[in-house]
């Protein structure tokens, strides 16, 4: 009695007559999931498409959620990984639930069963998909892949903003088989565009790279993007102001000695060694050239003029003694003129300065000098407008880029 209470209860020995009779104890029913399964695949064919009527079409509606985008070079190939779930109705993979302990889903080998071959247009190289090997089936024959794809494309890039550009990056997806004049192979959006535009749910907003939305319509989706900025700005626009601001400053160096020119000739050449290191920094296409680009020209331009300007000025002041007189009409525009209009307040200076000298030489000497002063503020403010004009222009345009 203490082995029969021990015992489990398909197991116990059946007393009859008080004698003891042998009872044959079934096995354990089989798992739910393995009859299945077993029910499924056994005649299962996946070299053909799952329809009972070949005239039925197979509709597969795919979905698009952008977890990341890995990378986007310098010339065309961009790099997403794309959650990139497709949807599609099997025929031969139906069941009553009741029949198996009320399963309504199971996870089936990808390798066992039919799958749509889709792809994507625009890819340029094999990614570096992860492994999912199952793909879910409902009782009423719904599969669900739930693969993620790591797809590199090719993009028109639009790089006259950088580093404030929005790229559009279109994936269009389609059968390289079953083409949709066979109608073998109907593609459709798994959810309405308005809920695919703005889901970030997965994105991992971390990068260089921030998704704005995501635009769908029937079977293309345009993944759109904006680069951030900072880091650009950091590394290329501020050393590049820096040294603008510096040949501003040096303005103030006295015109009739030497050190400024040599000042200006070393931020010429801080300047070429900067646009030599930032030369692989920036996007290369032979599309167009971007503004960026144009700036650090325009910079280097000024630059140049700067230093023209400098060295018309040492040679206007340096050496005044073997000079001739100061014409009369360069005196009256310049020395009278030009002292009002610059609001120079010691232009009486100007004017007296004939009359206080007794030596001709010392007398050309100064004019000259004074000559050279007020053309180098004439020139100096001028070229102060210039840049101040083009550095608004750029920060403007860029803004609104930014804001739009």
């Amino acid at each position: 009695r203490h082995l029969h209470r021990r015992m489990p209860a398909w197991a116990r020995v059946v007393s009859l007559a008080g004698s003891p009779a042998l009872l044959i104890t079934p096995e354990p029913a089989e798992p739910a999931l393995r009859r299945l399964s077993h029910y499924l695949l056994s005649h299962y064919q996946k070299s053909t498409r799952p329809v009972h009527d070949w005239r039925t079409t197979t509709n597969v509606a795919i979905d698009l959620m952008v977890y990341a985008i890995l990378s986007v070079v310098r010339t065309l190939p961009s790099k997403p990984s794309l959650p990139c779930p497709q949807h599609w109705t099997d025929e031969f993979l139906r069941w009553d639930p009741a029949r198996f302990d009320n399963l309504t889903q199971i996870s089936l080998p990808m390798e066992s069963i039919w799958v749509p071959d889709i792809l994507i247009n625009e890819f340029v190289d094999v990614g570096k998909s992860p492994h999912v090997p199952y793909v879910y089936v409902g009782h009423h024959g719904e599969v669900q892949n739930l693969k993620p794809i790591q797809v590199m494309t090719a993009c028109s890039l639009d790089i006259y903003n950088f580093p404030f550009d929005v790229q559009n990056c279109s994936l269009t997806f389609t059968s390289w088989l079953h083409h949709s004049e066979f109608r073998d192979i109907n593609l459709s959006l798994w959810r309405q565009p308005e809920l695919v535009k703005f889901d970030r749910s997965v994105f991992m907003n971390q990068g260089e790279w921030e998704l704005l939305y995501v635009l769908s319509h029937f079977q293309e989706f345009s993944v759109v993007i904006r680069r951030r900025p900072l880091f650009y700005t950091v590394s290329l626009l501020l050393p590049s102001i820096f040294l603008m601001v510096m040949d501003i400053v040096g303005f103030y160096l006295p015109p009739n000695s030497g050190e400024r020119v040599s000042f200006k000739i070393t931020l010429l050449l801080g300047y070429s060694v900067f646009l030599i290191i930032v030369s692989d920094t920036l996007p290369a296409t032979a599309v167009g050239t971007p503004l960026i680009g144009i700036y650090f020209v325009v910079c280097m331009a000024l630059l140049v003029i700067s230093l023209m300007e400098t060295i018309l000025i040492v040679c206007l002041v340096h050496k005044q003694d073997l000079q001739p007189h100061v014409p009369g009409w360069v005196r009256r525009l310049l020395l009278e003129q030009a002292t009002i209009l610059l609001c120079i307040w010691d232009r009486k200076k100007f004017r007296q300065s004939r009359t206080q000298s007794s030596d001709i030489s010392r007398q050309v000497a100064r004019e000259w000098l004074q000559v050279g002063y007020v053309l180098d503020v004439l020139l100096f403010r001028a070229y102060l407008v210039a840049v101040l004009a083009y550095s608004i222009t750029l920060g403007t345009l860029w803004s609104v880029w930014r804001d739009a």
